[in-house]
């Protein structure tokens, strides 16, 4: 016997719709390179119009120019760590926009040193970047993100945290680690606070990609090859890796998922403990 599906679009519902993203709002910051021009392609390409933020003017001018190939996309460069940046980012894009249907918090820092080097103030650097600077935006996006949200199309908040914040990591980067575990943490305790807004808010662990944080290990083949060979999958992550999950957390294929961390590493954090 076939169960009736009670909501009011399922009339109109194609199969092939579950993972359409076509005519949404994006914003992804540190969207100029690394994991954030992965995340902005992907979503240019699927038919969202994007926000792009970055530090340096003209990467992010070249990489929103790229993009706009292939789609709408905007650059916005500013400093979201300086006094004022998270509300300048705000500004700039609601004065062209009444709703944000996805945000992308991907802006983020590391640091490396040996555990007797290791400056107290990196924790500082890293949790004002990596934790506060997330809390912030997600907060003062907050009405357009209701504006475009709905039980049936929830409002995206997508955070980019690490392996390195769910199993000891093999580097000595102790803030990075502790950092993106509070990453973790923050999106399980946003994600329960705004469901009843119809926001949902899910985190992504990546493993290896190309990145400027990994570029110092895989620039190196031969660094690289003992990566890829730790990998249970046998290699580094891809672009269409990265997409791929923003991509269905985005869409109507991932509108019931709240609260989640999903590793997207090889199989790496399964490895760890």
């Amino acid at each position: 016997m076939a169960v009736p599906d009670d909501s009011a679009t399922a009339s109109a519902r194609q199969p092939g719709d579950l993972f359409a993203v076509d005519g949404k709002v994006a914003v992804v910051t540190g969207g100029s390179r690394g994991i954030g021009a992965m995340v902005a392609a992907g979503l240019v390409r699927a038919g969202c119009r994007v926000y792009i933020t970055a530090r340096k003017a003209e990467a992010c001018d070249a990489k929103a120019e790229e993009l706009s190939a292939f789609g709408e996309c905007i650059s916005i460069p500013l400093d979201l760590a300086a006094p004022g940046g998270h509300d300048s980012l705000v500004r700039a894009v609601s004065a062209h926009e009444d709703r944000l249907h996805i945000l992308v918090n991907n802006a983020g820092a590391t640091w490396g040193a040996p555990l007797e080097e290791y400056p107290l103030d990196a924790f500082d650097k890293l949790w004002n970047i990596n934790v506060k600077a997330l809390f912030a935006l997600t907060v003062r996006f907050l009405p357009l993100l209701r504006a475009a949200a709905s039980p049936d199309d929830p409002a995206r908040v997508i955070n980019v945290g690490s392996i390195d914040g769910l199993g000891v990591p093999v580097m000595e980067t102790y803030a990075y680690s502790t950092t993106k575990a509070g990453v973790h943490m923050l999106t399980r305790h946003l994600a329960s606070r705004l469901a009843a807004d119809s926001i949902t808010v899910n985190a992504i662990a990546p493993g290896p990609f190309d990145s400027k944080m990994m570029s110092f290990a895989l620039d190196d083949p031969q660094t690289r090859a003992a990566i890829s060979a730790s990998v249970p999958l046998g290699r580094v992550g891809d672009p269409d890796d990265m997409a791929g999950v923003v991509i269905f957390l985005a869409s109507r294929a991932g509108r019931y998922l709240t609260g989640a961390v999903i590793p997207v590493d090889g199989g790496l954090a399964a490895l760890r403990r």
